[in-house]
């Protein structure tokens, strides 16, 4: 499922033969396999403005096979077929031609794309003598070079005004979309926020899937409730989590209802693949992302010896690095330092796995433990009662935060007191509670509380009514 700016690989998959042959693959580098492609499909001797342009077809084509996984979320283990009629030729260990090897190596990073759309063009093509098409059409580039029409001019003659060309994208090792963990019920999110996105456009084709509001990369039970509807509408096991076989299933149904494997595309906008979480997190970052991964290494220090404690402050610093460190040897993680989607599943499932074993009554203290699961709209329960507690006592100090009904239910007017008590705190924009954000709640509540408590003849601070 294409959840970030599309990268060029450094490698590209070709399956030699159709996709449910049992023919072998090949593994060459991206530049390699354009290179191929071009050598079997066009001429050395055409215009050079007509190999340019051809080039740039291919190399979108390619590109938008792999963006949106389109053999992979089918269960294959290759990106793109040599297959005719269905793929691009290519023609395993043959000659290239120099001049365009030197083209493909100018521009190998380079693609296509329509309007402000993200994903690569699906930039189909023909010959144009023994198959018309409604894409690029081989041979006509090479009159239009003739007649004096540059690269750029030759492909909005065939795929419109709209044309755009991305030079200079970024190189990087291919990313599975899938990232192998299951989603379910209180997970938090990039993969989360793909999963409502892509739902919420699919529910437009299929209106049995609920709408899910807002989205905002919390696992609630809008969530469940729409994953479990679509996988009763395509024929999946309903049990609301997102696996392999559920997320291949909901990005081949977005791709199809999005066009994104046509010329006709809707194509993906900015908002579709943008992301609200760093997932990726090393020393020298700082944020509410830092305050979460602080929090969740304090909790594991208290019943880990080899786990230093840290200062939640938000700044991933020496001191933060360090823990992080002593937590990845501790629970046979690699030790990098940095925080990726491993570390994150890990330090969360280990905080729910303690929780699960303490007594009831460990915690002293006058506040709950965070709960464990993201609390927002359509949470109930106790934790929902203490924290609806919790805001109604700091507003007696915070005006701007609202009263609210403690009923231990996540409703629009426990949301609105949440907004603004991290409106106060700097602690962001959205109305949900995760561990760093109950971890401040508690502590200013804790302290207020604490604060307000005196002894016989002290003077309370405050007027006696």
């Amino acid at each position: 499922m294409p959840n970030t700016t599309p990268v060029i690989p450094e490698y590209i998959t070709v399956h030699l033969g159709p996709p449910d042959s049992d023919a072998p693959n090949v593994t060459v580098t991206f530049a390699d396999y354009i290179k191929n492609v071009a050598s079997s499909e066009i001429f050395p001797t055409w215009p050079e403005s007509a190999i340019r342009a051809n080039i740039y077809a291919q190399i979108s084509f390619a590109l938008n096979r792999i963006y949106t996984d389109y053999y992979r979320s089918r269960g294959y283990d290759f990106d793109i077929t040599n297959s005719i009629g269905i793929d691009q030729s290519f023609v395993n260990g043959r000659d290239i031609f120099e001049n365009i090897s030197q083209i493909v190596d100018e521009i190998f990073n380079d693609y296509i794309v329509i309007g402000n759309n993200i994903e690569p063009f699906f930039a189909a093509y023909c010959d144009g003598r023994e198959l018309r098409c409604e894409g690029l059409e081989q041979w006509a580039t090479v009159s239009l070079a003739e007649q004096g029409y540059t690269p750029y001019e030759i492909l909005k003659y065939f795929y419109g005004e709209d044309v755009n060309i991305v030079t200079n994208a970024p190189i990087g090792n291919r990313i599975q979309s899938w990232d192998g963990r299951t989603l379910g019920l209180g997970d938090l999110g990039n993969s989360v926020q793909q999963v409502q996105i892509r739902l919420n456009r699919i529910s437009k084709s299929f209106p049995t899937i609920p709408k899910i509001y807002p989205v905002d990369g919390v696992f609630g039970e809008e969530t469940e409730n729409a994953v479990r509807e679509y996988q009763r509408a395509f024929d999946l096991d309903p049990d609301g989590l997102v696996g392999k076989d559920t997320w291949y299933s909901i990005q081949r149904t977005f791709n199809a209802v999005k066009r994104l494997n046509d010329l006709a595309t809707e194509g993906l906008k900015v908002e579709e693949v943008d992301v609200l979480f760093n997932s990726f997190l090393e020393e020298g970052d700082t944020g509410l992302e830092v305050y979460e991964l602080q929090y969740l290494l304090n909790f594991a220090s208290e019943f880990n010896n080899e786990i230093p404690s840290v200062i939640i402050d938000g700044i991933f610093g020496s001191g933060t690095r360090n823990a992080l460190e002593a937590f990845q040897r501790a629970f046979g993680l690699e030790v990098t330092g940095n925080v990726g989607i491993n570390d994150w599943d890990k330090l969360y499932r280990e905080y729910v796995g303690i929780l699960d074993i303490l007594p009831q009554g460990y915690f002293s203290s006058s506040t709950l433990p965070y709960p464990g699961v993201v609390l927002r709209i359509g949470s109930e329960g106790e934790a929902v009662s203490a924290l609806q507690e919790y805001l109604n006592y700091i507003s007696n100090t915070y005006s701007s935060i609202p009263k609210i009904s403690v009923d231990g239910v996540f409703g629009p007017g426990t949301q609105r007191a949440v907004l603004a008590y991290k409106e106060i705190f700097g602690l962001g924009n959205q109305g949900i509670v995760s561990s760093s954000t109950w971890d401040s709640i508690t502590s200013t509540y804790r302290e207020l509380y604490d604060g307000n408590q005196v002894s016989g003849g002290q003077f309370p601070g405050y007027n006696i009514e």
